[in-house]
């Protein structure tokens, strides 16, 4: 199960309160000393909200790996330094349905489509408001960055929120609020298919 959505939108909280095992693709982002990473456009910021700032091969093949085996090897990664600091295992053990949340999963929905690996993409919304506030006291709280880079951030994304829930639906993610996407997990932990999109 993919669990998509802007940063800020609640798709932490609600893999932890689903009960199912969680892969954290947050724990893909390249290292910030990386010479790929993308700028923000105009900016000496990078980009950590570009597709371009995270591993999705890596992160695919640790889906794979879990789905086939039940355990699989990830990095541990801090965003305050922008850096992997380790490694750690996942097991799910015979579990047959896990999360794995991030802001980019809708990148990788139709290559685990192809792969035969996914249940189900949902892409979490809550409207710019609500997510810029939730998102900037979570940073904040957890010391993520510079309180201007936060706000420079958070301000950006806020107006492009509504954009970036279109371009994660157009990749096979289907929009909703935590009720329903937590129907649907429950659907789907249970075995039976999720409404199709003309229905939901």
């Amino acid at each position: 199960m993919l669990l998509c959505g802007p940063s800020g939108s609640g798709k932490s909280l609600l893999a932890a309160r689903s009960g199912l095992p969680v892969l954290r693709l947050d724990d893909f982002y390249k290292e910030g000393t990386d010479p790929t990473l993308p700028l923000v456009a105009g900016s000496t910021d990078i980009d950590w909200d570009h597709p371009g700032s995270w591993d999705a091969e890596t992160a695919v093949a640790a889906i794979v790996e879990l789905c086939r085996t039940g355990r699989t090897r990830v990095p541990v990664y801090d965003i305050a330094l922008s850096a992997r600091t380790g490694r750690e295992t996942v097991d799910i053990g015979r579990t047959p349905l896990f999360i794995a949340e991030g802001v980019f999963a809708a990148e990788i929905v139709a290559r685990c489509r192809e792969l035969g690996v996914l249940a189900d993409a949902l892409c979490l919304s809550r409207g710019p408001l609500t997510t810029f506030r939730r998102r900037f006291l979570r940073d904040l709280r957890e010391g993520r960055k510079s309180v201007p880079f936060l706000l420079r951030r958070g301000w950006r994304l806020m107006r492009q929120e509504r954009s970036i829930v279109a371009r994660q639906t157009a990749l096979g993610a289907h929009a909703c609020d935590r009720d329903e996407a937590m129907g649907r997990l429950a659907a789907a932990a249970a075995g039976r298919r999720a409404p199709s999109r003309t229905a939901a």
